[in-house]
């Protein structure tokens, strides 16, 4: 394989002409175009040549990445980081310089994970948080460039829900103090985390919404994933339930989801609230709170909503998110093409059609 080679020619105050000529330190044309600009910059500024500071290592440069995430990202990102850096990937880039990190570097670790079992969708979180350290020292200008990570290649991640037959079996063996809540996340999808963090002032039940404002991580209340507020309207149903566990609450607490005596109710509390539901309905499934979001979404899908008001009610990033339950309305395509029904007939043919809605045409 041929290498890069920079060649820089900068005529100097008085007339001198100063040539560099030397050999990419990365093989792309990307890098190479870089590093020119590099050189180009250094000369300027009258520092070609001279002893430039030390590139750190991995492990020296994690420590910074690690208190600018403190600044910029809510406490379980911050969180999740720390675990990966920690477990992960120091112990395999730790002594490396940034600039040294290339991308076979890269496919190693990515080898070493799967020779070791690890979920493939594990391993891209970890690329991910690689991608943005890397992505920092870049911008900081303590590497010229962050090298290309390119991601396994994952199934998407199956997943359960109640079918419309199971569902009223399952809320109805729900324990009492537990009822309304699920019978809210299963009419919402709002994430348990998000149903814990709800407070009354967050409710109107007369325009029949919520808004979601924060959800609670390990005691914290933070904002929701995404770093954003939503709106989900609520049925009637929904806002039949909610009635009528406010007036059993609303005094008591500012909290919709709360103890006896008001205190805000915690992720351990209920973790086996809906397994247990769900034996006690006779269900071979056994469901969790995040299960009972999937039916939500499910539900929708199969009565033939728009995968678009799906991802906002769901509060999802991307449209790619809310795909995973596209299978579940094996209607759409076939709807989808029944819209060209009358366009044309077989005798005649498409092109023989005028256009609809332009006579003439």
């Amino acid at each position: 394989m041929s290498a890069y080679t920079v060649d820089v020619q900068i005529e100097m105050p008085g007339g001198a002409v100063q040539r560099v000529q030397k050999f990419s330190p990365v093989n792309s044309l990307r890098g190479a175009e870089e590093y020119e600009r590099q050189i180009r910059g250094s000369i300027v500024k009258g520092s070609y040549g001279k002893t430039e500071a030390r590139v750190p290592t991995f492990d020296e440069f994690s420590s910074r990445f690690l208190d600018w995430s403190e600044t910029h990202n809510k406490p379980s990102t911050v969180y999740a980081k720390r675990w990966v850096v920690r477990l992960h990937l120091s112990p395999f880039f730790g002594s490396m310089a940034l600039d040294a990190i290339r991308p076979l570097n890269v496919e190693e670790y990515k080898a070493q994970k799967l020779r070791e079992e690890q979920n493939p969708k594990s391993v891209n979180n970890q690329l991910t948080v690689l991608r943005k350290l890397l992505n920092l020292a870049v911008e900081w200008e303590i590497i010229p460039h962050a090298p290309r990570l390119k991601p396994l290649k994952v199934a998407p991640s199956p997943f359960d829900f109640a079918t419309f037959e199971e569902l009223p079996r399952l809320l109805s063996a729900v324990a009492k103090e537990w009822a309304t809540m699920a019978t809210v996340a299963s009419l919402t999808g709002l994430r348990h985390g998000e149903l814990l963090g709800l407070k009354w002032e967050d409710v109107d039940l007369s325009a029949g919404r919520v808004v979601v404002r924060r959800t609670v991580w390990q005691k914290l209340e933070v904002l929701p994933k995404g770093g954003r507020t939503r709106e989900v309207p609520l049925s009637d149903g929904c806002i039949a339930a909610l009635k009528g566990h406010r007036a059993l609450t609303q005094l008591k607490s500012a909290y919709v989801f709360c103890h006896p005596d008001g205190a805000r109710l915690s992720h351990s509390e209920g973790k086996d609230v809906i397994p247990m539901a769900c034996r006690k309905a006779g269900l071979a499934k056994r469901l969790t709170w995040h299960d009972l979001r999937h039916t939500f979404a499910s539900h929708l899908v199969m009565r033939g909503a728009s995968m678009k008001a799906v991802q906002e009610l769901l509060g999802h990033a991307t449209l790619e998110m809310t795909m995973r339950y596209a299978h579940l309305s094996p209607n759409v395509r076939r709807d989808t093409v029944r819209l060209l029904d009358g366009t044309y007939t077989a005798h005649e043919g498409p092109e023989k059609q005028k256009a609809p809605g332009f006579p003439g045409a």
